[in-house]
């Protein structure tokens, strides 16, 4: 259970609900990452759990009724909090998944991130979701991180706020993903 009854199989319930019809490439993205979530798991042991129900939901926010601010990562944590009454853990982890501090900077909405949705204090837990999100493209396959980020830059425009966003984060996703597989390679399969 991750708080107040949002299981993993809940929260791939409603991301379908809000992500399937409206936006199937972004659901086939979130699918895809869900899917790395529960092979990444191993490595958080009782977390592995709230680790599948962050990937499946961290773009939910990009659902046309949920797109308030257009910043994605708040919206979509913002309707966990208010339509879903989420566990903490699980809106910290889709408010800032994959550095989205960084692009709240961008977007003039830092403060605003950080005041309601402030960053986990758990390492591993929050560079395994950026492993997730950044080594699956956009139709829900494998990739490298390297790769994701290349493919970023060219669907957003190097001056974008997107673009400047993962430029930006680019040297942090790369040293995440880097630690999440040192973690994988050091755990027995």
């Amino acid at each position: 259970m991750l708080g107040r009854g949002l299981t993993a199989d809940l929260a791939k319930q409603v991301a379908q609900a809000e992500l399937v019809e409206a936006l199937p490439k972004r659901w086939a993205h979130s699918w895809g990452v869900a899917s790395r979530a529960a092979d990444v798991g191993r490595i958080l042991g009782k977390d592995a759990d709230l680790l599948v129900a962050a990937a499946i939901l961290h773009d939910v926010g990009y659902a046309p009724r949920l797109a308030v601010t257009g910043f994605h990562p708040l919206d979509g944590a913002r309707f966990l909090r208010d339509e879903h009454a989420a566990d903490e853990r699980l809106m910290r982890l889709v408010a800032n998944h994959s550095f989205a501090l960084l692009e709240a900077e961008e977007r003039g909405l830092r403060e605003e991130l950080a005041a309601e949705f402030p960053l986990l204090d758990e390492p591993l837990l929050v560079d395994s979701l950026v492993y997730c999100d950044m080594t699956t493209t956009t139709d829900g396959g494998q990739t490298t991180a390297e790769e994701r980020v290349a493919e970023i830059l060219s669907r957003y425009g190097d001056d974008s706020v997107v673009g400047r966003f993962i430029r930006r984060a680019a040297p942090e996703i790369f040293a995440a993903v880097g630690r999440v597989e040192a973690a994988l390679a050091a755990q027995p399969r």
